[in-house]
């Protein structure tokens, strides 16, 4: 809950040249849920799957993981207690069991989970999996020469704060229990519903102590997947993994492993990958990316070609892309001005900035439009299509500024379609209809995280997104708006300081729910009553277009990751 969901950062060329065939016929790339490319469907086992990625898979150990779900390539490696569903669209949003025989079973007041393992679980050497191992693995998450997780299970677990994993503690953590072999106790510090949600990141997946070499682990992790690593090169640039022979589908039914071997190039330019699924040649006609989409350049080429937008998937994340406010900082304190920007903003022109509306769809809600947040919709401050200058210079004039206002918006140069250069002009732009001059802060990626996230230095208005860990509300609004995730020494992401009881009290209540349907309509709500705050100005949620493989079949992109999951494909 303290940072972004890495799934959701999106890697996307301004401009790419791309193999597109002559003469094709003007076809948009559509929303579409398409098995293939063309010819026959059938999913077929066998063949070589090449994944082609600009980031490396970097700490290859499910300790060091931050993943959503289990991650896409991790997933074909470490299995959890639950996981992803893997189905298109909504129904990919839900969690299932996956080592476990169900999704958990509270206590009457959601502090206590139990999981029992399926029997014949396997590791790649044969041995059995057991709760042990689950605890083990979980524990060893804690050790500071292994960080990088999610911090969930720091914050939630008994005794956890000061824990400083199995290295240094032989006694571990105590409100792990582990009564037999196949079953395992969670206590926890205050009710958490959405238990099953966190028990898909990879910190729940087994690690056999004996195997266990601390950081030189991510080399060759022990496979409870139908994967495992057979090679480690260069901190995950390639990644070579065969099939687990020990992993058996009948305890598994989300991962279809129709390949018989992946092979995971990494740290690739996106134009290169982008030309590279295009031309689809040898062995690329059986490859696939899951962190390079099409920029708004790339998909105009494609548009242009039937062929092509018959092989770009279509993915929705839950991820929203806002301005926010400090209202610490004058005149931000004043929220008749708040209005007048969220009136002000043309919302069109914002799209067309972010590469249209292939790219992006409008956004009036802080929560992502999907049904697992709670999505409810609501409209504080209409600006309709292309803003309402006239509503927003009457609240500027109720506010004191009737003769407009100037002030800063700060920005990041990274070109990403999102917090970059060019939604900051298109702001900039609406916001001089109401009589509001925009200067225009912009600063390098790191400069400009280091400043929005620090208490000291957080600007009065300036960009920013959100993605959420697990397709929910929780995620989503708890570490934005509630007054106890304030960090005063460390990143903050309450850009807004609101620290409101009723807000606190409701968010407590709703994670006392183990109805997730009930919990979504109850964060729903919390999300439109926040909303009339004005401490965000919400503008788009962004949509992810990648390309595939001519020879790749079956295509499953679920709202959950909102990319292809590889554990379906089929390449033969």
């Amino acid at each position: 809950m303290r940072h972004p969901s890495v799934i959701a950062r999106r890697v996307a060329a301004a401009s790419v040249s791309l193999v597109v065939a002559a003469g094709a016929a003007a076809c948009g790339p559509e929303d579409n849920d398409a098995k293939s490319a063309g010819g026959d469907s059938t999913p077929r086992k066998g063949g070589t799957l090449t994944v082609l990625n600009a980031n490396s898979q970097e700490d290859f150990d499910p300790a060091r993981l931050y993943t959503s779900g289990g991650g896409n390539v991790p997933s074909l490696v470490f299995r959890t207690l639950t996981t992803r569903n893997r189905e298109d669209g909504a129904a990919g949003a839900e969690v299932v069991p996956d080592l476990a025989t169900d999704t958990g079973r509270p206590s009457k007041n959601a502090t206590v989970w139990t999981y029992t393992l399926k029997e014949g679980l396997k590791y790649e050497d044969g041995t059995a999996i057991t709760s042990a191992d689950i605890k083990y693995g979980i524990e060893r998450s804690f050790a500071p020469e292994l960080s990088g997780g999610a911090p969930y299970l720091r914050d939630w677990l008994v005794g956890a704060a000061d824990y400083q994993g199995p290295y240094k503690d032989k006694k571990g953590l105590s409100a792990i229990e582990t009564p037999d072999e196949r079953t395992i106790v969670f206590h926890l510090d205050k009710p958490e519903g959405e238990f099953p949600y966190l028990a898909t990141q990879t910190q729940f997946t087994p690690v056999p102590k004996a195997k266990d070499n601390g950081t030189k682990y991510e080399e060759h992790p022990v496979s409870s997947g139908p994967y495992k690593v057979v090679k480690n090169e260069n901190d995950g640039e390639r990644l070579t993994l065969e099939r687990n022979t020990y992993w058996s589908a009948a305890t598994d039914a989300e991962r279809k492993a129709y390949p018989d071997k992946i092979d995971v190039r990494s740290g690739l330019d996106s134009s290169v990958i982008n030309q590279r699924l295009s031309a689809s040649q040898g062995a690329d006609a059986t490859a696939v990316t899951t962190d390079t989409n099409l920029g708004p350049a790339e998909l105009a080429k494609v548009t242009g070609d039937k062929a092509l937008a018959a092989r770009v998937g279509t993915g929705h994340f839950g991820y929203t892309d806002y301005i926010a406010f400090n209202p610490k900082v004058k005149p931000f304190d004043n929220a008749k001005v708040r209005q007048a920007i969220s009136y002000a903003i043309d919302r069109s022109s914002v799209i067309n900035a972010a590469g249209g509306s292939s790219l992006a769809e409008a956004a009036t809600t802080y929560l992502p439009n999907q049904k697992s947040f709670g999505y409810t919709p609501y409209d504080h401050f209409p600006a309709g299509t292309s803003g309402n200058p006239a509503k927003a210079k009457e609240l500027l004039k109720k506010a004191g500024y009737k003769n407009g206002l100037t002030i800063p918006l700060t920005h990041s140069n990274s070109k990403d379609f999102e917090t970059s250069p060019e939604i900051a002009t298109a702001v900039q732009d609406a916001l001089k209809k109401a009589g509001i001059t925009v200067k225009l802060q912009g600063l390098e990626e790191n400069d400009y995280k280091d400043k929005i996230h620090s208490v000291k230095t957080e600007p009065g208005f300036f960009l920013a997104h959100w993605g959420a860990d697990w397709p929910s509300g929780g995620p989503f609004l708890a570490p934005i708006f509630d007054g106890r995730q304030i960090v005063k020494d460390g990143a903050n992401f309450n850009t807004g300081f609101l620290d409101d009881k009723s807000v606190n009290a409701e968010i407590d209540a709703i994670n006392k729910l183990t109805d997730l349907d009930a919990a979504a309509q109850r964060w729903g709500a919390l999300d439109k009553k926040i909303g009339e705050q004005a401490l965000t100005v919400p503008l788009f949620h962004p949509v992810y277009k990648r390309l595939y493989g001519s020879a790749v079949k079956n295509i499953v992109i679920s709202d959950w990751t909102g990319v292809l999951d590889i554990s379906q494909v089929s390449v033969k």
